[in-house]
């Protein structure tokens, strides 16, 4: 009897091991599953000689890592993506298929241009600086500030907003945003009317600005900010180059009624 006892004992003793060992392993999956970003650097110059700065190529981005693996690499391939959709010269994007493979293509349009005209090839600039500007368990939005010249009066810079789900990765657009898209643009179109001064029941652009058919729209990039959304119209968006750009920020006060996530 003693003998059966002891034998339970220890298998309970046992069992209780192995559940500790086991869960151990799960704190640890958990941990890592937690999606993160670590920053990369790129960078490359042509070898051809001539004043500093010399033409170069500089990209700063976060890197996704850990969560689900489909996540990271769906985050990653956006921003790359993005990024290859900037840097370029010439009619059409590159097909590169790495960063170093977009510098690399950057670098050589520029140097063949040079070596062809070599009284009149100025130093190009290609920058690309992205930061994780807003984070919560269900969304992520990414900044990625732009600045090219390839040549002419001047370069041109620009903000891009890149919004994703936090838990798939998924690229969110603006119907997984706002439950009342309609709501929030009238709200936006009297926000920006107040600040730009345009009365209401003016055009909208009778202060010079473009906005296509004459009707107001959301821009292309919207930032979640802590204390609201900024709404972002790049040069060249809405406006003359000269006029840069426009944004208005609406505080969550008055967004959170048409919002889905944030």
């Amino acid at each position: 009897m003693k003998y059966f006892t002891g034998l339970l004992l220890a298998l309970f003793l046992l069992s209780a091991c192995k559940n500790e060992k086991e869960g151990t392993p799960e704190a640890e999956t958990s941990e890592v599953a937690a999606l993160s970003f670590e920053p990369k650097e790129y960078s490359k110059k042509t070898a051809l000689p001539g004043k500093e700065p010399r033409t170069y190529v500089s990209i700063s981005i976060p890197e996704a890592t850990g969560g689900s693996p489909a996540a990271s690499d769906t985050i990653n391939n956006k921003i790359f993506r993005t990024v290859r959709s900037i840097v370029y010269f010439g009619e059409k994007p590159t097909n590169a298929k790495s960063y170093d493979e977009l510098m690399d293509s950057f670098i050589k349009s520029y140097e063949e241009l040079a070596k062809e005209f070599p009284d009149e090839a100025l130093s190009w600039e290609a920058k690309i600086k992205a930061t994780v500007d807003y984070k919560t368990d269900s969304l992520i939005n990414i900044k990625l500030n732009n600045y090219m010249f390839t040549g002419g009066a001047h370069g041109y810079e620009g903000d891009r907003s890149l919004l994703f789900n936090a838990q798939t990765g998924r690229s969110l657009v603006y119907k997984d945003i706002f439950k009342d898209e309609k709501g929030f643009t009238a709200l936006a179109e009297k926000k920006f009317r107040a600040k730009y001064k345009i009365p209401e029941g003016q055009s909208i652009n009778a202060t010079g600005l473009m906005f296509e058919g004459d009707k107001f729209v959301l821009p292309q990039n919207i930032f979640f900010k802590e204390n609201g959304l900024l709404l972002y119209y790049n040069a060249y968006e809405i406006a003359a180059y000269a006029e840069q750009q426009k944004e208005i920020l609406i505080p969550y006060s008055e967004a959170d009624t048409f919002l889905k996530l944030k």
